[in-house]
């Protein structure tokens, strides 16, 4: 059975404004990945949630086959895929660029962001007992250190991570953003359509419940 074919139980069918797409939550496909949705929270660089704190880590069916390959080559290492964003709904990208119009920080929502196209993901590591590992800057630290080549001031433990999770993203098809270690664009973004499908889980029929 190929990775796709066995997503299909697990796919996620999106509301009419997804234009027929279908989306997958990636906790049932990756269930030792850990949900760490920041934007469901104040701990991100707008300093408040603008997702539902029921929000889930939803992508793209292909997309999350090559995020369970690359969890799975991790897992070589004993660490775990930490998940900080995953789709992000035009919506959102609206009012994140109301908040903060920089680019380079926030993509403009007329051209739209990977993240709206369900075929971006913000990651970093967790141990095998869930811990966030060291890596390089906290999430949306946007200074010289997030860069995804830094060296400079980056403890060695830090760099190998960053590194590990690099190797094993890229070698499943995605492509780091040069300027945030945590963030991965996959192949399947060319061309995808910008969707705007609510991210609570009642507006997504057939969604597994939620973990506890």
């Amino acid at each position: 059975m190929t990775a796709l074919a066995a997503l299909l139980p697990l796919l996620v069918t999106a509301a009419p404004t997804a234009r027929g797409a279908a989306l997958v939550d990636v906790s049932a496909l990756v269930p030792d990945a850990v949900v760490d949705l920041r934007y469901a929270t104040a701990a991100n660089f707008l300093g408040r949630a603008v997702y539902p704190p029921d929000a889930r880590c939803l992508v793209r069916a292909d997309v999350a086959a090559r995020l369970a390959r690359a969890a799975e080559r991790l897992r070589t290492r004993d660490l775990r895929l930490r998940l900080y964003d995953c789709y992000r709904p035009l919506a959102v990208q609206r009012e994140m660029w109301r908040l903060v119009p920089r680019r380079g920080w926030v993509a403009d929502p007329r051209h739209g962001s990977n993240h709206n196209r369900a075929a971006a993901v913000d990651v970093g590591l967790s141990t095998a007992d869930g811990r966030e590992a060291e890596l390089p800057t906290a999430f949306d630290a946007f200074e010289p250190r997030a860069r995804a080549d830094a060296a400079a001031g980056i403890p060695s433990v830090a760099r190998v991570n960053r590194d590990l999770l690099r190797a094993a993203m890229e070698a499943e098809g995605f492509r780091v953003n040069r300027a945030e270690w945590w963030h991965f664009d996959a192949p399947e973004a060319r061309g995808a359509p910008i969707l705007d499908v609510p991210l609570a889980p009642a507006a997504l029929a057939g969604s597994p419940p939620p973990r506890p």
